[in-house]
């Protein structure tokens, strides 16, 4: 073997370049784990499970319902659906399983099951059977859509000796005039496509097996005049939420295809806000951007001085500044940050010593007192959140100040805890008064069947058409938060909304206030 000889520069130079190709294996080694981690996000985001639960046995239950759900080879064919009722004993108490009842509310038939004349006689001593009374069982039936015209007919009056004196009976206001379909019908139509998430083309084909032919073009038309009518209540629905003590906000993306001057591909928004004080409002409003200009316009007049819940969109800074807002953080959005890191990691190096499982756990702690609280009142939930929620944000920022600076910033973990960082004041700011919330979910709540409804329809054709979606779906949010029926809600909305003329009538019209006709 022959050796080799280098100079003492040459032997430098060598250990400088090893240093140097470790370096840039390091770095390159980091950038791999970066990129590998958002790929597993990426896949996590397209096809894993949406929902945040932790340790849910409830996978594949959409799918696999019936499965899930059906009963067992020992379970009784078409047995009642039954429900457990708790009664008194002395000494203790006793579950009792037995049929729920029908809603007594529901229109009955009575079907009489008789014996023939042939059989009403005693084996006995063949005298002739008496009715004593009646066993009685009950089912539900369900009838199908039934389609029919109402046919208005205004009758003509003449004078019998000139032909100056005619006249007709004047035309009933409609919400629509001169429009196909009637207050039920269209109150029909708006609550199965933003209550029920049924896009119009399903509607029509529906209604065409019952006899109704209406083509998807006429209900689509007729849902955007009516959405479009109701704007004087959307108007002073928005004057309640605005004078809320408590105020949350979000947005969401929605496509229109014909705007002018923009792309089909284009990104427009549903912005939704609710308010957390005085009767239950839920407002949806479209507009065609995310900016600061579009929010400016939906949160002029909000009470100075209100608290306002979202989420760390930095556009909801500036509204807070401009009115004077108390500002307030999103515990959810900040888990859903760790919830993400936590995920991607390899299943072999989970486990409590990592910080995202470390942060996670102690923002649990956090909802377990929130839920202790829940039924408390705000004087007495602000005084549990001093005793046991300060020590847990005390734990959560002792753990940000450990990790903040020995995570790469670009990775998720670095990520959720820059996050952190960044709304720790708002975050913090629930503790000192029991009636802020915790978090953004009532809102995001809210807003879900809009996001449900557009998986269905995808899209609106038009902006008038995204204006009128939004104002329908604020009416039925309302209508739920208020526990008021939709269908009942928009069909005297619809009959009475021609008839008003000032302040107080379109005020009579509130979902809380208005006088729902009998079904």
């Amino acid at each position: 073997m022959q050796n080799i000889t280098i100079t003492t520069e040459e032997f430098n130079a060598l250990i400088a370049e090893r240093d140097t190709l470790r370096g840039e294996l390091r770095v390159v080694t980091v950038e791999r784990d970066l990129l590998k981690e958002r790929v597993k996000a990426f896949l996590h985001q397209l096809f894993a499970a949406k929902s945040e639960a932790r340790g849910t046995h409830q996978k594949d239950l959409f799918l696999n319902e019936a499965e899930a759900l059906a009963p067992t080879p020992d379970t009784p064919a078409a047995k009642e659906e039954e429900l457990e009722a708790v009664i008194e004993i002395a000494g203790h108490q006793r579950k009792v399983r037995g049929r729920k009842p029908l809603d007594p509310a529901l229109p009955r038939e009575v079907i009489r099951h008789e014996l023939p004349e042939s059989e009403r006689t005693c084996p006995h001593d063949g005298e002739t059977l008496v009715e004593i009374g009646v066993e009685t069982s009950e089912q539900l039936d369900i009838i199908p859509q039934q389609v029919r015209v109402i046919q208005h007919q205004r009758v003509k009056y003449a004078c019998p000796c000139c032909d100056q004196g005619i006249k007709v009976t004047p035309a009933q206001p409609r919400i629509i005039p001169k429009g196909l379909l009637t207050e039920p019908a269209l109150a029909w139509v708006v609550t199965s496509k933003y209550q029920d998430a049924l896009p119009l083309y399903r509607q029509a084909a529906l209604l065409g097996r019952f006899g109704g032919d209406l083509s998807r073009n006429t209900l689509a038309a007729s849902v955007v005049r009516v959405g479009e009518a109701v704007q004087p209540i959307i108007n002073l629905l928005r004057d309640h939420l605005l004078d809320s003590e408590l105020v949350f906000g979000d947005e969401t993306v929605i496509q229109v295809l014909k705007e002018p001057g923009r792309a089909a591909q284009t990104k427009s928004y549903l912005w939704a806000q609710m308010n957390g004080t005085g009767p239950p409002v839920r407002l949806f409003g479209y507009a065609p951007g995310r900016g600061g200009t579009h929010a400016s316009d939906l949160y002029a007049g909000i009470r100075q001085g209100a608290a306002l819940m979202t989420d760390g969109y930095e556009v909801y800074n500036g509204i807070a500044k401009a009115h004077g807002l108390v500002h307030l953080g999103c515990w959810a959005h900040c888990r859903r940050y760790f919830i993400e890191a936590e995920l991607a990691l390899p299943k072999h190096a989970r486990g409590q010593e990592q910080p995202a499982t470390q942060f996670i756990a102690a923002i649990a702690e956090l909802y377990a007192i929130e839920s202790r609280a829940r039924e408390k009142t705000s004087i007495e939930r602000g005084q549990l959140r001093a005793e046991h929620s300060r020590p847990v944000i005390e734990k959560i920022q002792d753990l940000l100040h450990r990790h903040l600076h020995s995570v790469a910033p670009n990775s998720l973990l670095g990520k959720a805890l820059h996050y952190m960082e960044g709304q720790w004041p708002k975050l913090v700011r629930f503790i000192d008064n029991g009636a802020w919330p915790i978090d953004n979910n009532p809102v995001e709540n809210a807003i879900r069947p809009f996001v449900v409804g557009r998986r269905n329809w995808l899209f609106a054709d038009t902006v008038g058409g995204a204006n009128a979606s939004a104002n329908l779906y604020s009416l039925i949010e309302t209508c739920k938060a208020n526990s008021v029926d939709p269908y009942r809600y928009l069909v005297a909305l619809f009959r009475a909304l021609p008839l008003a003329n000032t302040a107080d009538d379109y005020e009579a019209l509130l979902p809380w206030r208005i006088a729902l006709p009998a079904v």
